[in-house]
């Protein structure tokens, strides 16, 4: 692995994929970044669908142009009935979803496999989609796979807030 922050800074959103498959071994590694991934109370409410047969693909693709033709789109969601609730009624399952997502794109990038996380669709249809029970609130969807000769940043992946509008010491 490299340097944990050049890791961070390095990857970016990939929206042209290749041809090239994803190797089972490679699979199991991202999958494993999120069943390790902090959860609340350690409670462990994500769930990961791995929608990469023809019929689970042509599903997402024809829901929402946001796959870039990955090979494999992966369906994160949470448990609500297994998730932890604070003491405020904060639903922590969101938080530990997005952990694990976020561990499983940088955990993809450090194998030479690019993500994008997209949420530019409409949950309730995409529930109805793939008939997700009640219990399931989805997240996010996560298109993965090798990056195209021509996949590059976005001119916006290196512009970032200072330190001094985001930071604040009390």
């Amino acid at each position: 692995m490299k340097d944990f922050l050049d890791l961070a800074c390095e990857r970016y959103s990939v929206r042209k994929y290749s041809d090239r498959e994803i190797e089972d071994e490679k699979l199991e590694k991202i999958l494993k970044a999120a069943q390790v991934a902090p959860t609340g109370n350690n409670f462990q409410p994500q769930r990961v669908f791995v929608i990469k047969s023809e019929e689970g693909l042509e599903k997402i693709r024809n829901f929402t142009p946001y796959c870039f033709g990955a090979p494999i789109v992966l369906l994160i969601c949470y448990d609500k009935s297994v998730s932890w609730k604070t003491v405020d009624g904060h639903d922590a399952g969101l938080d530990d979803a997005v952990i694990a997502t976020t561990q499983m794109m940088l955990e993809a990038y450090d194998l030479g496999i690019g993500s994008v996380w997209v949420r530019g669709y409409d949950k309730r249809v995409l529930d109805e989609l793939f008939d997700l029970p009640e219990n399931m609130v989805t997240v996010a969807l996560l298109p993965i796979g090798y990056p195209s000769e021509k996949s590059r940043p976005s001119p916006l992946h290196s512009r970032n807030v200072s330190m001094e509008e985001m930071v604040d010491y009390l």
